[in-house]
């Protein structure tokens, strides 16, 4: 059984953070490598559910979550492992910015400028090959004061692969940010959203929470872009109080509409919060 488990406090401000200042994070010694941890019922024995499920956020309208939305996260709090996809404790209107970042494509830095510009804190779930292709980015995230969040070493479909070969996915990812940056993630995205039980599990017992995801649109072709005012059409209309918002970094349409998406939600009533303030559940 893997226990001691550290995490990076969260904060809903920018302000407090210059991107010159060194990197220092408490407790970073969270594991040491795989020959170091105990997996926790490599070969599923207690008979985890492993049917496959790709999660669905549905299409919320008139600031509501989706009933898919709201079903799947009934399924996330029942089974207990800190799994979410929006915020159902508060009733107050809060957003939770997060991207998906898999490879480059020459925006994030752009992303990056308008949060600090604008003072929002972010999440960004990022691959191991993104992790050491674009170290000076993962950096400055961190240097900002955002979230940088596990999302597997190579992107793996956590419903087909084995507890051991999960554990692996997730900690090669989890040791670079740690050695290379003294940083240790708290959260972890599964790669398209496929998972099962018995993945959501494992990953729980690793001491991470699993950020699903409530609000999105499809952003990830950047051979299909449709523009700016796309973009801030669909995110804005999604909109809805404890939405986990999901954009991928790639996009140059999310890069371009961001100032106004965050301009958006602020004049109608929305706060942007770090995604390590989100109340588990």
């Amino acid at each position: 059984m893997v226990f001691l488990f550290s995490s990076c406090n969260g904060r809903n401000t920018l302000e407090e953070y210059d991107a010159d200042v060194k990197v220092t994070v408490a407790d970073v010694d969270r594991r040491k490598s795989m020959e170091e941890i105990s997996i926790q019922d490599p070969e599923n024995l207690r008979g985890l559910s492993t049917e496959r499920k790709e999660h669905s956020y549905g299409v919320a309208k008139n600031g509501k979550p989706h009933s898919i939305s709201v079903e799947a996260q009934k399924y996330f709090a029942s089974l207990g492992k800190n799994a979410f996809c929006y915020d159902t404790v508060t009733k107050e209107k809060v957003l939770y910015l997060t991207f998906d970042c898999g490879w480059e494509n020459g925006c994030t830095a752009t992303v990056l400028d308008t949060l600090k510009a604008k003072k929002v804190p972010a999440a960004f779930f990022c691959t191991l090959d993104h992790i050491d292709s674009e170290p000076d980015l993962i950096r400055r995230m961190i240097n900002e004061g955002h979230t940088v969040g596990n999302h597997s070493a190579n992107h793996a479909d956590f419903s087909k692969i084995s507890r051991t070969h999960m554990a692996s996915e997730i900690i090669e990812c989890e040791t670079r940010l740690r050695d290379e940056f003294g940083y240790v993630p708290s959260f972890f995205r599964f790669p398209e959203g496929a998972y099962n039980e018995n993945a959501l599990d494992l990953v729980y017992s690793l001491g991470y929470a699993s950020a699903f995801w409530s609000c999105s649109y499809a952003d990830w072709d950047v051979k299909n872009t449709k523009g700016a005012d796309y973009a801030f059409d669909k995110v804005t209309s999604r909109l809805h109080p404890g939405a986990v918002i999901l954009l991928h970094s790639v996009s140059p349409d999310n890069a371009a509409a961001l100032g106004r998406i965050i301009d958006y939600a602020r004049a109608n009533g929305y706060e942007f919060r770090a995604l390590t303030d989100f109340p588990l559940q």
